[in-house]
């Protein structure tokens, strides 16, 4: 039997049976009232561990007395979770219960396995289990963190957050500037989770289109459209038991935007051309590097999935602000850069690492792998001062200034047509490469490349 006790606080005698039915299955002890009066004198006679708390009570239905109950309870007990109980038609009413304090909510008619998935985790990231700032080695001790370098303390507590999180199943959302190492930190969340051995699917969502954006996330069967030629497994499908990572989200179409929100929620989806229902259970990472909470507020991104979306949000430090930690970043990407080159292992000089330390990186980590490689392929001494990096850096800006003045006169098109063909001959056609030279994901470049009708080769080098 749990050490848990859940209120259930619903004017619905039903709701009240049916919720504390399932909960004493799991092993839950229950309390049920049916208004706000009688909940607020209970969780003051009892311990309570979490509230499960409708949104309208008899006859009102505009949410009111739920929204004043859940702020109430916020108030004297800011510690104490709670999960909402909406309508899908009234999901508006349980984001606004998640600004007065709800961890979540859940829609009616809810399932039983989601449900109680989603208690399972509130009450797991509500446990009085401070965020300590651990040192890397502790943290190395016991999690699998070797991909992200650093010991910078904002840097830790991102580290020890994953920690805390990492076995649960709550959605993750991941805020950062372009290069910050977001994908890494994803990387970082599966490896650590109790999914680990099932897999980790990664999907752009800024290089998927409107009108594929079904066929993509949930499949087809054959014949579902013209191009149909053989049945399709999706995105959801494939990341099955596993885990769903999400990039660019920010660059996600509001109609399809919906179409997620509902997969989220009911853990349930159709494929494309098929009538049958299918179940999925899968973790949702997502990442941008947009602020979200500006897109919602300009009507740009659903308020109700950014809320779904973000039960937990990491924002990783630019790295302008982790300065202590470039020197080490600096000899593990140099390190990593001669392997891939099968070149002999280069030093960099104390010189050269106070000189890298002081740059603004504006492209962060990318921009200073960039500078890194740019600088070990063009030199080739066995070890790396400053003026070998600002000679390099020197060159690259008088050529970017050429570049700039021979751009004169085109369009913003134009310019980028130009860039992606200059640097497919610079590296004879190999995407991965010239992907990040332009500091693009392989499936924004292959947008791109179609857009502009440029030819390649489809290496993968």
């Amino acid at each position: 039997m749990s050490s848990h006790t859940i209120l259930i606080v619903d004017d619905d005698e039903s709701v009240q049976v049916s919720l504390a039915l399932l909960l004493k299955q799991h092993g839950y002890a229950t309390k049920t009232c049916d208004e706000p009066a009688k909940a607020l004198a209970l969780l003051e006679q009892q311990a309570i561990s979490l509230v499960l708390l409708d949104m309208n009570f008899s006859l009102e239905t505009s949410g009111e007395e739920g929204l004043a109950l859940m702020a109430e309870i916020h108030r004297r007990y800011p510690q104490m979770p709670a999960l909402l109980m909406t309508a899908w038609g009234s999901i508006s009413l349980a984001v606004k219960g998640v600004k007065a304090g709800a961890a979540d909510f859940f829609t009616k008619p809810w399932d039983n396995a989601n449900l109680m998935q989603l208690i399972q985790t509130t009450l797991s990231l509500s446990a009085d289990v401070p965020i300590r700032c651990l040192s890397r080695q502790q943290l190395d001790s016991d999690y699998d963190f070797a991909e992200i370098v650093g010991e910078h303390p904002e840097l830790l507590k991102v580290l020890a957050t994953i920690a805390r999180v990492a076995k649960t199943s709550a959605s993750i959302l991941i805020l950062g500037e372009s290069g910050t190492g977001k994908e890494l930190v994803a990387d970082a969340i599966h490896r650590n989770s109790s999914r680990q051995h099932k897999e980790a699917v990664k999907v752009n969502m800024g290089a998927i289109t409107s009108s594929l954006f079904e066929s993509e996330m949930f499949g087809h069967v054959r014949g579902a459209f013209t191009d149909a030629k053989t049945d399709r497994k999706g995105h959801f499908a494939t990341a099955h038991m596993g885990t769903l990572f999400l990039d660019e989200v920010g660059e996600l179409h509001r109609a399809d935007q919906v179409k997620l929100l509902r997969v989220l929620q009911s853990q349930t989806y159709q494929v494309l051309g098929s009538s049958k229902t299918e179940k999925v259970d899968v973790r949702i990472i997502s990442a941008t590097n947009r602020e979200l909470a500006e897109q919602v507020a300009s009507g740009d991104f659903r308020e109700d999935l950014f809320y779904r979306l973000n039960l937990i949000t990491l924002r990783l430090p630019p790295l302008r602000e982790r300065r202590s930690d470039i020197p080490l970043l600096a000899r593990r990407l140099s390190e990593k850069l001669c392997a891939s080159y099968g070149m002999s292992p280069v030093q960099l000089s104390a010189t050269a690492l106070d000189w890298l330390s002081q740059q603004h990186w504006p492209g962060n980590i990318r921009q200073l792998k960039q500078s890194l490689e740019r600088t070990l392929l063009l030199v080739g001494k066995p070890v790396l001062e400053k003026a070998d990096f600002m000679s390099v850096e020197e060159s690259s800006l008088t050529q970017e200034c050429r570049e700039t003045s021979m751009f004169s006169g085109l369009t913003l098109d134009q310019v980028e047509k130009l860039m992606i063909e200059k640097a497919m001959q610079e590296h004879d056609g190999k995407l991965s490469r010239v992907a990040s030279t332009l500091g693009l994901s392989r499936f924004a470049l292959y947008r791109r490349l179609e857009k502009y009708a440029i030819a390649t080769t489809e290496s993968e080098a």
